[in-house]
């Protein structure tokens, strides 16, 4: 894609979050998987403060490459065994969705003096599928978390299924929402990441507050 469209579709994209996030509260993290620098720098010079990243291999492959006034994040499923890769190089990683994962990532974390903040992932759509812990045992598992020194729970992240009735975003994004304000209501800085390409508006008139578009900026992907 040329820069213009490149251009044209961010700022489309910022104007359409402007319209409905009455608060200014909504943060646009850009899902760069595939794209190349050179179009997320041209992005990040015009304003872009947030990016991520789906896999360990091609962030590190991308990573002395990107412009560093984006925070990086990791948004993708995350291997134990490769934690210690992303630990020093991301600001928050939004798919914790294990024990295990969460006590790598905090002995990674120690190890660099670092205390990392993670998002719990939902699994909203209770999808055998997907990742995440299943709604009801939220509360449980950030609670089972508070213990380790060198991890901090943020917030939660989601990915609800892809709905053919766009309002049946609704319900997944709602019911996220509901267990987000039941952990974070004493936290006005927690992160509820939620809503992409296709789902993102929904997302946000739910009470999303960081959304993560790749597809309505940089367009359909090729691979």
């Amino acid at each position: 894609m040329d820069k213009q469209s490149l251009l044209d579709n961010y700022e489309k994209v910022l104007k359409r979050i402007d319209e409905i996030d009455k608060e200014k509260k909504v943060k646009l993290l850009l899902a760069t998987k595939t794209q190349n620098t050179e179009d997320i720098n041209f992005l990040i010079e015009r304003g872009v403060k947030y990016i991520g990243e789906n896999r360990v291999n091609e962030l590190l492959d991308k990573y002395d490459s990107y412009n560093k006034n984006a925070e990086l994040h990791f948004i993708g499923t995350l291997q134990k065994n490769k934690v210690k890769y992303i630990c020093d190089k991301v600001s928050l990683i939004h798919s914790v969705d294990s024990y295990d994962l969460a006590k790598e990532i905090n002995k990674q974390s120690l190890k660099i003096g670092k205390i990392m903040n993670i998002l719990v992932e939902i699994n909203i759509g209770r999808e055998e599928s997907k990742s995440g812990i299943m709604p009801d045992d939220t509360e449980n598992f950030v609670k089972s978390l508070k213990d380790f020194q060198n991890i901090k729970v943020v917030g939660l992240m989601t990915m609800a299924p892809r709905c053919e009735n766009k309002n049946d975003y609704y319900k997944y994004f709602g019911e996220t929402k509901k267990i987000f304000d039941s952990l974070f209501s004493d936290n006005p800085e927690a992160i509820l990441s939620m809503g992409m390409s296709e789902s993102y508006e929904y997302a946000i008139e739910c009470g999303s507050n960081m959304v993560r578009l790749g597809s309505a900026v940089f367009g359909e992907r090729n691979r």
